[in-house]
């Protein structure tokens, strides 16, 4: 037996090995009690893994249950049009193409209704007239000879084709169109450039465009008809949440800044209420895709046909103009220059008094966008906005008669060091003071533009005929 004893600080160790224990059996017992340590450890950190895989999955799910709705469409969908290949009477009626059914199921289907039908459109359209061109310059080709077949096919393609793809560059085209001129390009190619007869060819257009349709109608009636999901509907109120949000994080901004948290409604930190508006300024594409999809959908709730889907992204438009100058006034507040707190003190109330109405006009726009009702009072609502405006301005331009109240009289000694001590202690204060007026003017500009949102929100109550004001106990 083997004794070590070792001290250290006060502290004995000691290690004993028996001698009946050999070293190796010491070093393999060591290897398999580290090894099985790293197995459990890859065991709970693949453990760890797939939950939190499922936490998303589940938070998904639960943020907006439609997906999973949507998911169930898509598999009876393409369930429906398998239906055409596995049962031999529709598979003889439409052929070996029954697989083209299936194909414009699975990239036509969209989550809401306004895309399903626009693509389902676009691939229909686009087919049809691809086809038909297709067909009429394979015949004059053929009539040619054959000599001159391809070099008749090769001008015809390089011509259309080539005006195809430039019209994907008009920006009107692009947007509704884009989608159909792609597949008109290649549906053409395939046709025009086919080695099949007249009579074959018009034969296997049919039966595709056939099949093509079938797919289309399907994912459309199921779109529409099990819990549709309205582009109209989604874009109505990504607006709406768009202008709250704004509200919010102005209020939110002003009070943290000025230590006013009480002033906030409901139970979010300030910090969290102020950051919201960062989403607004990333809503620019979906705001534009969800309002192009909104005109191809028929019919729907308060929404009716030709609904003037163009002027929410006027709204959407002033809104981020606001947010943008938000954003500013957020930097400013978080800049590391800082006013002395008897100027925040003097500015305060007349800052929150003008936040405060201006996040109070916010909101009442976005109940009126979201009940498509006129306000009864939002004149006066932007009229006590105004108000509130001219008070700030008043506290501002006071601010300098403030300074000379509040700062103290330059001390002796600095009189004789200094020729001019009085412009000295001017420049001091300005410095002092720059960062409060930046804010403060901002403030103004956000409510300068609020009227924007305002006139832009007017506007569509009268493109869309909105009901009267109410008042508020019947809201």
């Amino acid at each position: 037996m083997a004794n070590t004893n070792g001290t250290s600080n006060g502290l004995e160790w000691t290690v004993t090995i028996s001698d009946g224990t050999p070293d190796e059996q010491v070093v393999e017992s060591s290897w398999i009690c580290s090894a099985w340590i790293g197995l459990l450890g890859l065991i709970l950190a693949l453990k760890l893994k797939v939950w939190r895989f499922w936490e998303k999955i589940r938070k998904l799910a639960v943020d907006d249950p439609r997906r999973i709705f949507h998911c169930f469409k898509v598999g009876l969908a393409l369930t429906l049009v398998s239906l055409c290949y596995y049962m031999r009477p529709l598979y003889d009626g439409v052929g070996g193409t029954a697989m083209w059914a299936i194909f414009t199921v699975i990239v036509v289907f969209e989550y809401t209704v306004g895309a399903t039908i626009s693509k389902g459109l676009n691939r229909g359209m686009a087919t049809l007239v691809a086809g038909a061109l297709g067909f009429i310059v394979h015949w004059l080709a053929s009539q040619s000879g054959e000599k001159a077949k391809p070099v008749v096919l090769g001008v015809f393609v390089f011509l259309i084709v080539s005006t195809a793809t430039f019209l994907r560059f008009i920006p009107t085209v692009k947007a509704r169109f884009d989608y159909g001129v792609l597949i008109f390009i290649l549906t053409f190619s395939l046709v025009s450039i086919s080695g099949h007869r007249e009579d074959e060819l018009f034969e296997l257009a049919h039966q595709r465009l056939s099949t093509i349709a079938i797919g289309g109608f399907m994912c459309i009636f199921i779109s529409i008809l099990i819990c549709p999901v309205w582009a109209g509907e989604e874009l109505h109120r990504l607006i709406t949440c768009n202008i709250e949000k704004l509200a919010d994080s102005l209020d939110g901004c002003v009070a943290e800044y000025f230590h006013e948290s009480g002033n906030i409604a409901d139970n979010k930190e300030p910090g969290q209420k102020s950051q919201g508006y960062k989403s607004v300024l990333n809503s620019k594409a979906t705001e534009e895709s969800l309002a192009n999809f909104a005109r191809w959908e028929p019919p729907h709730g308060r929404f009716w046909f030709r609904h003037p889907w163009k002027q929410y992204l006027k709204i959407a438009a002033a809104t981020r103009c606001c947010t943008y100058r938000l954003e500013a006034l957020n930097s400013s507040i978080n800049s590391e220059i800082k006013a002395p707190e008897f100027m925040k003190k003097h500015l305060s109330d007349a800052c929150i008094k003008l936040s405060s109405q201006s996040s109070t006009v916010l909101k009442e726009l976005a109940t009126t966008t979201k009940r498509m009702r006129r306000s009864s009072n939002i004149e006066f609502l932007v009229g006590e906005m105004n108000g509130a405006v001219e008070d700030l301005r008043n506290a501002l331009e006071s601010l300098p008669y403030q300074l000379q109240l509040l700062l103290p009289p330059p001390s002796i000694e600095t009189m004789e060091e200094e020729e001019n001590p009085c412009i000295s202690t001017i420049n001091f204060p300005l410095t002092e003071v720059m960062p409060l007026v930046v804010i403060t003017s901002l403030l103004i500009e956000i409510a300068g533009r609020i009227q924007g949102v305002v006139d832009a929100v007017n506007e569509l109550a009268g493109l869309s005929s909105f009901k009267p004001a109410v008042d508020a106990e019947l809201r």
